[in-house]
């Protein structure tokens, strides 16, 4: 198993753990990873006793939506194609409102190019950023071509990572063809956060600015070939990504890139999807106003020196 197909059954166990899907659809999701039976039961009740662990004593409990966020109003985006290293590639493109402070290449999660995402990209669009959402499954068809959520993880599993950096890659070439002049941001978030840290130490010159949330620090990872400056966003609960927490700092530190590591201390994985059981109001706001910012918008509000 990959470290990549790892994270992916990882987040399985999670689901399962915090009661987002049941024990047999973790199960069968796990069958699809290529996970044998005994060891989805092992991998099952080690998630279940970290979560147990993680959640004892913390206020208000798992499982639980934390407030909501009444200012998204994202604009809405269009289905795009375009040319990649193997073929066309696919991809949701909103057009910055009013004045464009830059434009930011946003990578899903292990969920694929789904409604939230195509949000976020209007989010950032509405905000003054043209926004180009890459779907890392346009060589199979497509997320939409998949019949549900763990159809889709087992696709990004059996994908050879490096097909994902070279699809980014096309991905940012278009996106600073569509918008030029500009600076070039990116965001992930999950397993897209770990995708945007593979960018990054792929030798990505040409992003100003990354903003990986909760993903996955590659084992190795030398970000010395890139130039961007870093907000590296994580949750205080997500141990199971939290442990390469450190790797990342250094490796920013290493490189001499501009960066910075915000922990939210009550907020748990995948914080910043609203449409999830973890969603957490106060720490997504927080984050987007420091990813803000990051990007260069004049009103970010951020912490962002």
């Amino acid at each position: 198993m990959t470290e990549l197909q790892r994270y992916l059954a990882e987040e399985v166990a999670e689901d399962h753990a915090d009661g987002i899907v049941t024990r047999r659809e973790a199960v069968r999701r796990l069958g699809l990873l290529g996970v044998s039976g005994s060891a989805a039961v092992a991998m099952l009740g080690a998630a279940a006793g970290e979560a147990a662990a993680k959640h004892a004593g913390v206020a208000g409990g798992h499982g639980r939506r934390h407030g909501r966020v009444a200012e998204w109003a994202p604009t809405t985006t269009e289905a795009i194609t375009f040319a990649g290293p193997r073929g066309t590639l696919m991809a949701a493109w909103a057009p910055a409102a009013g004045k464009a402070h830059g434009s930011v290449l946003v990578i899903h999660e292990n969920r694929g190019l789904n409604d939230h995402i195509r949000n976020v990209a209007g989010r950032f669009a509405a905000s003054g950023y043209s926004a180009l959402a890459l779907d890392l499954l346009s060589e199979e068809g497509g997320t939409a071509s998949f019949p549900g959520e763990a159809e889709v993880g087992a696709a990004l599993s059996a994908a050879p990572p490096a097909r994902f950096d070279e699809d980014m890659k096309a991905a940012v070439t278009e996106l600073r063809r569509r918008a030029p002049r500009k600076r070039t941001n990116a965001i992930g978030f999950c397993f897209g956060g770990g995708m945007v840290w593979r960018l990054l130490a792929a030798g990505e010159k040409r992003l100003d600015a990354a903003a990986p949330f909760y993903g996955p620090f590659p084992t190795g990872g030398d970000l010395s070939g890139a130039r961007a400056g870093v907000i590296g966003v994580y949750a205080g609960l997500d141990a199971r990504v939290n442990a390469t927490r450190d790797a990342a700092r250094a490796a920013l530190e290493a490189a001499g890139l501009d960066h910075q590591i915000a922990t939210f201390t009550q907020a748990e994985h995948a914080f910043f999807n609203e449409t999830g059981a973890r969603f957490n109001a106060p720490a997504a706001q927080e984050a987007w106003h420091r990813v803000l910012a990051l990007f260069g918008h004049p009103h970010g509000n951020g912490h962002w020196h």
